[in-house]
């Protein structure tokens, strides 16, 4: 999952973008409206992490750009406005929830998990796909029952596919799940990424939809 933080705090920026790294998320960081915007206009968000006392504006004035999206990210407010007015004014505007600072990284997860489950209309964190579940509440995934080990990256590939388990990914939306900015990529690491979870978690549970892009199956179905 692609993240943006538009944070002004400096170093409640970089504390949130290790902690969300270290969960094998990837996170572009702005520090006001206008970095934001160049940010949305670039790249394809999951989710969007949203100051509102910016430098250079209110972040609430974002949420149109942030909605003319061609899939709307998820946007979780970031603010120490605790009113309650405030905070019907950002979910009201289009906010999916609205975290009041200061706030612990862990629970800023958990908020973020819980927007996703109800955008999958699901309520179960554990998807099960024959032999193989995949466990998005605990970053974890087992194969007839015995954990597998991934890396960061081949996590953060399996949780963009497992989210939307129904839909065909894009090459370029798991690329976008792959890597920000700062990182520098081939242009055949996405296969690469996918060969290797085909190695662990089984060939079949990965078809490939040629022209189309990638999605999860059952070991019983056919690519």
């Amino acid at each position: 999952m692609r993240i943006l933080l538009v944070e002004d705090d400096a170093a409640l920026a970089d504390a949130v973008c290790s902690y969300l790294v270290a969960k094998a998320f990837v996170v572009d960081m702005a520090s006001g409206l206008a970095q934001a915007r160049a940010a949305l206009a670039t790249a394809q968000y999951a989710a969007v992490l949203l100051d509102l006392h910016l430098g250079d504006g209110d972040g609430l004035s974002l949420l149109p750009t942030i909605r003319a999206q061609p899939e709307r990210p998820i946007v979780l407010v970031l603010t120490a406005r605790d009113q309650v007015s405030d905070r019907i004014r950002g979910l009201d505007a289009g906010a999916d929830d609205y975290i009041i600072k200061p706030y612990d990284p862990a629970e800023l997860l958990a908020r973020l998990r819980a927007v996703e489950r109800r955008r999958s209309a699901s309520s179960a964190p554990v998807l099960k796909l024959g032999t193989l579940e995949i466990d998005l509440s605990r970053d974890m995934v087992r194969k007839s029952g015995i954990p597998v080990a991934l890396t960061q990256k081949e996590w953060a590939l399996l949780r963009v596919m497992a989210s939307r388990p129904d839909r065909i990914h894009t090459r370029e939306l798991l690329q976008d799940a792959l890597y920000g900015f700062d990182d520098e990529a081939d242009s055949n690491t996405l296969e690469v990424f996918i060969s290797r979870l085909r190695r662990k978690l089984g060939r079949d549970h990965i078809v490939t939809l040629r022209g189309l892009g990638y999605r999860l199956a059952a070991s019983s179905e056919q690519a």
